[in-house]
């Protein structure tokens, strides 16, 4: 079985990097940019002069500057599945008398999920300019733990709102800023994390939705074979039961880009569901992850206990609300899908 070994290897790579550069982008430090300036150390001495700064560029401007390699990797991806799926899969599900509706619903995804990706990628996130400023500025009450008054960006030279930062891909104050997404080459922030929530919740039913129909049809194809009932000889000249690993190997043998496309899908399809259902929870709290992020250091800063005694001599706010922001879950999500205006004042 030694191709389910190299199969598994393959995908756990794969992930570690959609991973990494998830979590990475944007970031001054990175795993890449240490394992490239490691690799680099080694072979500097054998290295051209040239292709050294042309790795230094490259990965500079995948991970530090807007582009749209991501974009493009994105489509290839989703491309190569779709083509997969209509090549093989819906024809081996006509024969199994699938209706067309139910292998229609992948299509239907696409169009939805592809509307929710462009208007990711085209919407303005928030970003803070001078002429909107005085209005971004009412917005949000300044909690004084994470976001404090008359603080200004040192790069834009504008004061700060509440729930604001400044994004070093883009060079821009963010309002309500919740993080950087290589895969859309934008923020995501008050203005489109609607879309952003729809945009990965689509892509979640539409990765399930077709690993379901594979699914179904390689259980018929394994079904209507009798693999179930079959034996094989082994190396030892023993008769063995076609056990679940066999019947995983045959698949792999008679139809390897539809496993390999399904693994693919359900891989994917839990990553993404884990990261929607979180980016759906800080929805329902109304918090952002860059907000999730730093308030985790503040808590254990203020709680623990030599934290809490340098503290003591100085005026603290009341910290007693965790999610400072929260209205409750149902005005949360108005306030998601509905971003407020500058010409409103979000009371608490």
């Amino acid at each position: 079985m030694d191709f389910l070994t190299l199969f598994a290897i393959y995908v756990a790579v794969v992930l570690t990097c959609i991973l990494l550069v998830c979590k990475y982008s944007g970031q001054q430090q990175n795993p890449f940019d240490t394992l490239l300036s490691y690799v680099s150390k080694k072979l500097a001495p054998f290295t051209p002069q040239w292709l050294q700064k042309v790795s230094h560029w490259t990965l500079h401007r995948l991970f530090h500057q807007r582009n749209n390699s991501f974009i493009c990797l994105h489509i290839l991806l989703e491309g190569a599945v779709y083509a997969e799926f209509t090549y093989e899969v819906f024809g081996f599900c006509r024969e199994m008398d699938t209706t067309v509706t139910s292998l229609s619903v992948p299509y239907v995804l696409l169009v939805i999920k592809t509307i929710f990706f462009y208007l990711c990628i085209k919407t303005d996130p928030g970003t803070v300019t001078k002429k909107k400023l005085s209005n971004q500025l009412h917005i949000y009450s300044y909690d004084r733990r994470l976001f404090h008054p008359g603080v200004s960006c040192p790069t834009c030279q504008l004061v700060k709102p509440a729930r604001s930062k400044h994004c070093r891909v883009c060079n821009r104050c963010v309002q309500r800023f919740d993080h950087h997404c290589v895969w859309v080459n934008n923020c995501i922030g008050a203005r489109n994390t609607r879309y952003f929530l729809l945009y990965l919740l689509s892509v979640c039913a539409m990765a399930g939705d077709i690993a379901l129909l594979t699914g179904d049809m390689l259980l018929h194809a394994v079904l209507r074979s009798g693999l179930l009932r079959a034996s094989y000889i082994d190396e030892h000249g023993q008769q063995q039961p076609a056990g679940p690993l066999f019947v995983v190997q045959h698949l792999f043998m008679t139809f390897p880009r539809i496993v390999f496309m399904l693994g693919f899908l359900i891989f994917i399809f839990f990553l993404l569901a884990g990261y929607a259902l979180f980016h759906s929870y800080l929805a329902l709290i109304n918090q952002t992850s860059n907000e999730w992020y730093k308030s985790r250091g503040y808590f254990f800063q203020h709680c623990h206990p030599t934290a809490a005694a340098d503290h003591l001599s100085s005026p603290i706010p009341d910290h007693s609300k965790r999610h400072y922001y929260s209205r409750g879950a149902l005005r949360n999500l108005g306030e998601i899908f509905f971003p407020l205006r500058g010409i409103q004042k979000k009371s608490n």
